[in-house]
């Protein structure tokens, strides 16, 4: 039963892993307010919107923001990832620059079996090559589950009569994330696109897809 419940939380802390939204730190635009819309590969298709702030600093400029994402399917709000947070930028030489996200999150998963509610962390660096009209860069990140919640249905009971719903702890999974990004920019819009691998904790285990995709687009106001 524990390898079941670690399994699923596992397939839990997958469902819109890719919508952290990216941007270039290198531009020259002085908007404060950046809408984004993106779609990713990752079991499937993920949909995701976000919206973030850029506060007025000048030796650690910083993002505020918040992200919404769902898969595509029938019922889309049964499968849906929300999260909020901070990105920071730390280190600049040059064009080359450093900058650190953490955000809490929230998700929410509904099948045949369970309804599972899930709180995490997902914690992400990134070091680039930041020009006004384009860039790239590497990003390393991990993702935890903290604590989750199952909701088990009468059809799962009727099989496992001996289930519990309730929270489980301590944290229930992990993955860690790495790959590349690029972007272009033009006026006040953005477009780029990134992909990586992805490895759960252990260092042994992968998705049945061990990879993430996604393309975004950015418009600053």
């Amino acid at each position: 039963m524990k390898k079941m419940i670690y399994k699923t939380a596992l397939f839990v802390l997958m469902i819109g892993m890719t919508n952290a939204q990216t941007i270039n730190w290198g531009s020259e635009n002085k908007e404060k307010h950046i809408l984004n819309a993106n779609i990713g590969a990752e079991y499937g298709v993920i949909f995701g919107l976000g919206y973030s702030y850029k506060l007025n600093s000048r030796l650690f400029p910083m993002m505020l923001g918040a992200e919404f994402s769902t898969p595509s399917g029938n019922d889309l709000l049964d499968d849906y990832k929300a999260k909020a947070g901070v990105n920071v930028r730390w280190i600049k030489v040059h064009d080359f620059q450093l900058s650190t996200r953490v955000q809490g999150l929230f998700r929410l998963i509904e099948n045949e079996n369970a309804a599972i509610v899930n709180f995490g962390l997902d914690m992400a660096g990134v070091i680039g090559y930041y020009r006004p009209k384009w860039f790239g860069g590497v990003e390393v990140g991990f993702d935890k589950a903290i604590v989750t919640h199952f909701k088990h249905s009468e059809k799962y009971k009727e099989i496992y009569p001996d289930v519990k719903n309730g929270w489980y702890e301590p944290a229930t999974g992990g993955n860690f994330y790495y790959g590349l990004q690029c972007g272009y920019t033009f006026r006040n819009q953005e477009i780029y696109l990134k992909g990586g691998n992805i490895v759960s904790q252990d260092f042994k285990t992968k998705p049945l897809l061990p990879f993430y995709a996604q393309i975004g687009y950015n418009f600053k106001l």
